[in-house]
């Protein structure tokens, strides 16, 4: 079959952008994550962190599903809802809209440049939700807030939240973030453990000075990412609820492929959050895939002329990284 798509990036996350809306392409379940699985491997010359199959909405303006590297299905990823909200709004005409995911209908719009030359879009991450058997995890307490799980270790304390996909956070400082702790950690709640039977994100926090952190994720599905957005967001509302950070207020979040806003709003006792970040097009491509003999041929190639931009904001980040850090 042949597929057209858009590559692209939020924070360096990066995904093939497939419109459902304007082309008669019809989908199996298998053939969603058989595409996943081949088009995203690296070692074939393209590859990306998922894609996001951008669909008609019976409601709202788009439905957009996520489908991991590995074929696994996300029911979120924030720096890609704002690809898909740049594709949507610009397809629609529109500066504002709705976006369908997999557990609810989130706000998106278009933004002032976060960067010069940058499009930038806000999004919403919502629901949150604190309860362990939406992770799930698997401890006998219902939520786990800035608390030691022992079975991963006596040293760290965690926070866990769905948002909706789930996350696993840690506060940490900068040694932390130069061994392989993370990764060890990562890898074992992600494969065969008595604690989370499906796997969760996993992100070091290291404050970096009020309304600054930086977030390093070990994504479920792709492993290291150079951003998530759902865990920028999450990490955001942790550290206010740590008072590290406050709501209502807009928090630089720095992270190995550039940088976010995040701003957490709270309302009787609930929260929501503002994500406010790139949507960079890198290239226009047609590729020919064969399934069944897991194989693809580029048919046409045309780059975007947007990531050098986005560059210079990498290059301030890693700059201001070096010197705070």
């Amino acid at each position: 079959m042949r597929i057209e798509f858009i590559k692209g990036h939020g924070s360096g996350n990066d995904f093939f952008i497939i419109d459902e809306i304007t082309n008669q392409y019809a989908f199996s379940e298998q053939e969603r994550a058989d595409m996943a699985r081949l088009l995203c491997d690296r070692k074939t010359g393209m590859g990306a962190d998922g894609i996001l199959f951008t669909m008609k909405s019976d409601h709202a303006d788009a439905r957009m599903r996520v489908f991991n590297a590995d074929g696994s299905e996300a029911s979120m990823c924030g720096n890609g809802l704002r690809l898909v909200a740049r594709y949507v709004c610009e397809l629609l005409g529109k500066k504002n809209g709705v976006i369908e995911t997999m557990k609810a209908d989130l706000k998106v719009g278009r933004q002032e440049e976060l960067f010069p030359e940058i499009h930038t879009y806000q999004v919403e991450i919502s629901p949150v939700l604190f309860d362990l058997e939406s992770l799930p995890l698997r401890l006998n307490q219902s939520t786990l807030v800035n608390e030691k799980i022992m079975q991963l270790s006596d040293r760290f304390t965690f926070t866990a939240l769905a948002v909706p996909n789930p996350h696993l956070i840690t506060l940490v400082e900068t040694e932390d973030l130069q061994n392989e702790v993370q990764r060890q950690l990562s890898e074992y709640v992600n494969g065969p453990n008595e604690l989370f039977p499906d796997g969760v994100n996993v992100s070091f926090v290291k404050s970096i000075q009020e309304n600054a952190i930086y977030v390093r994720t070990y994504e479920r599905g792709v492993g290291f990412t150079n951003a998530c957005g759902t865990a920028m967001s999450a990490s955001s509302l942790v550290t206010c609820l740590q008072k590290m950070n406050r709501f209502e207020e807009v928090i630089n979040v720095y992270n190995n492929g550039g940088m976010v806003q995040c701003v957490v709003h709270e309302h009787d006792g609930t929260f929501t959050i503002d994500l406010i970040g790139n949507a960079t097009y890198q290239y226009k491509a047609e590729v020919e895939v064969n399934l069944h003999d897991s194989l693809y041929t580029v048919i046409s190639k045309k780059d975007f002329l947007e990531q050098p931009d986005y560059e210079k904001l990498q290059q301030k980040v890693q700059q201001y990284l070096k010197e705070n850090m």
